[in-house]
């Protein structure tokens, strides 16, 4: 009897031992996989910018999955939702007060980047450098959608074709920045991003070239066309000016937590040591 409580009393004792065993054991795994996120503004930059408007006070976030297959090069792929407007009547020009058109658009977007750090990542994950800096490039596709508001209702302005002209609501975008990231704790980093978008359509916010001829144009769609007030612009006025196409840029909050090792696959040597093998007979 004594005997059996002194095999209780030290495997309690042991159990703290074991346990934090387990978990430095399950610490020093190496984890190359992160999920990322971010949070901050986007801003446009097209015929209805103000020139002087360097940033706009629009949201955007992102969330996506970050691999690490060398210690300074990783692969980041995020969809990203973000919101952007653009108001002649918020302009100094008063040329495009005249003109009077605006759009607002909620926009969506799928990208994957090569991402290169300054400093390499150390043996181990949770060595890494307390703070350390990356630039990125990359492919990706934006959907957009612009939109006008005309006596209390909103339209979709890339079906009415304002400018009797075609265009897509999916662009191919080029992104690429900078960033800096801080290690918060062993698996946490924090840091802030600049982050621009080429694209390749001058029809983000359904400005581009000139005025078309509206004959025969329904009511709704020739008073989204031409916004101006007290004037009527002919065919072939300009509208807008197509030598740029438009861009936008994100200046985000991001984080990045390095998710376990086995998070994807689960454990397989686990798996494969509760595999029921059959018996073997001869």
């Amino acid at each position: 009897m004594k005997t059996e409580k002194a095999r209780i009393l030290a495997i309690l004792l042991l159990l703290p031992v074991m346990a934090g065993a387990q978990s430095f054991y399950s610490f020093q795994k190496q984890r190359s996989l992160l999920l990322t996120g971010s949070i901050g503004s986007a801003s446009y930059f097209g015929d209805l910018k103000n020139p002087g408007d360097l940033l706009d006070a629009k949201t955007g976030f992102s969330i996506g999955l970050q691999h690490y297959f060398h210690p300074r090069i990783s692969a980041r792929s995020e969809l990203t939702v973000f919101f952007l407007e653009g108001d002649d009547k918020k302009s100094d020009d008063p040329a495009r007060k005249q003109r009077n058109l605006s759009f607002k658009s909620t926009n969506f977007e799928f990208n994957v980047v090569g991402v290169i750090d300054l400093f390499p990542m150390e043996r181990r994950f949770y060595q890494r450098r307390k703070i350390n800096f990356y630039g990125f490039l990359g492919a990706g596709v934006m959907h957009m959608n612009p939109k006008a508001e005309l006596n209390g209702e909103t339209y979709a302005l890339q079906p009415m074709r304002t400018e009797d002209k075609k265009y897509a609501r999916a662009q191919f975008i080029i992104p690429y920045g900078v960033g800096a990231r801080v290690r918060v704790n062993p698996f946490l980093n924090i840091g802030i991003e600049g982050a621009w978008r080429a694209t390749f359509t001058d029809y983000m916010d359904d400005v581009s070239t000139v005025h078309p001829d509206k004959t025969g144009w329904d009511p709704i769609r020739a008073q989204l066309s031409d916004r101006s007030e007290g004037m009527v612009y002919g065919p072939g006025s300009i509208r807008g000016h197509n030598t740029d196409n438009d861009n936008y840029y994100l200046l985000q909050l991001r984080i990045d937590y390095y998710l376990p090792e086995n998070f994807l696959f689960g454990d397989s040597q686990r798996k494969l040591m509760n595999v029921k093998r059959k018996a073997y007979r001869r």
